[in-house]
């Protein structure tokens, strides 16, 4: 059976989180090193060439923005600098796991605002997949626990800002090229943190950590490439539920790197969120075959 819009969607939105979570994690090692700002414009110095790179090569280095999607593509920038730098400040001063499990609000926020903004049609099946997901968050988490401090406040910001990028992500045309929306979000993101940086005392930066710094470029393509096709294919209350697949990802590498053996409370959220993540898929297989005639083994009843 063919590959749906929204099968795409949530593929696209479980690759961009498993980078985002590899990003997270390798920034997080930097921050005993180096200041917030000042890894946050190196960072973008290897980005934006890497990104400018590959624009080089698909012929889309210069690209004439169309008037209707300019605003748009401003707010996107508004959002994404802003989802950074509230988030990373929350990243360098609370646990990893927790200011990963603050952002999982989104797939309620976004999806709640495709419907409101987006008009799109979101049924009760939907609804319950992502707020099963988000109890599981709560259960990994559980508020209250000394994990959450001040900087929870940060995160709990970058939320909205975020849900503004994506919001406005959908909203583009499709002939804008999703390789030159992320060249600007990388020299967006650099420029920002090159004027913050200048409000910090900047520390040595040895090898290693540009070593670091340029793995962490890597990652955040991966994601900044991936976040603007997950967006930008099926629909937003499908693929939302997938940004839960980040908290796995956390798991696997705060056991690899940090040695951080989850309790039992994480696995059994852990296993919540991805029971609600495959529901939701198997929900729109089932809704896809019956709308264009396949039968249980993929055949499409129509050339039968």
């Amino acid at each position: 059976m063919p590959i749906s819009d929204n099968m795409r969607g949530a593929a696209f939105m479980s690759i961009t989180m498993a980078a985002y979570v590899a990003n997270d994690t390798v920034m997080k090692l930097l921050s005993d090193h180096l200041n917030l700002y000042q890894a946050m414009f190196l960072r973008g110095i290897f980005t934006t060439m890497l990104i400018g790179g590959l624009c080089l090569f698909k012929g889309v280095l210069i690209y004439r923005i169309p008037k209707g999607d300019r605003l748009t593509i401003s707010l996107r920038l508004v959002g994404e600098v802003g989802g950074t730098v509230f988030y990373l400040t929350a990243l360098f001063h609370m646990p990893i796991a927790n200011a990963s499990a603050i952002l999982q609000a989104l797939p309620l926020a976004v999806t709640l605002a495709g419907a409101i903004f987006l008009s799109e049609t979101v049924g009760w099946r939907r609804y319950l997949a992502i707020i099963s997901g988000f109890l599981g968050v709560l259960m990994i988490v559980r508020p209250g626990s000394d994990g959450f401090n001040e900087y929870s406040m940060f995160a709990v910001v970058a939320v909205l800002f975020i849900v503004l990028r994506d919001i406005s992500t959908r909203r583009l045309s499709v002939g804008v090229p999703s390789l030159f929306i992320s060249l600007l979000t990388s020299v967006a993101v650099m420029s920002v943190g090159a004027l913050l940086s200048l409000t910090e005392e900047w520390r040595p930066v040895s090898f290693g950590e540009l070593s670091l710094l340029a793995v962490a470029a890597l990652f955040i393509i991966f994601g900044y490439l991936f976040s603007v096709m997950a967006m930008r294919i099926g629909d937003i209350s499908f693929s939302s539920p997938f940004r839960y697949t980040i908290l796995i990802w956390a798991i696997i590498i705060g056991i690899v790197v940090f040695g951080d053996i989850p309790d039992n409370w994480t696995i059994m959220g852990s296993l919540i969120i991805v029971g609600s993540g495959v529901y939701t898929f198997y929900r729109e297989r089932y809704v896809y075959a019956k709308d264009y005639g396949f039968d249980d083994n993929g055949t499409s009843k129509r050339i039968k």
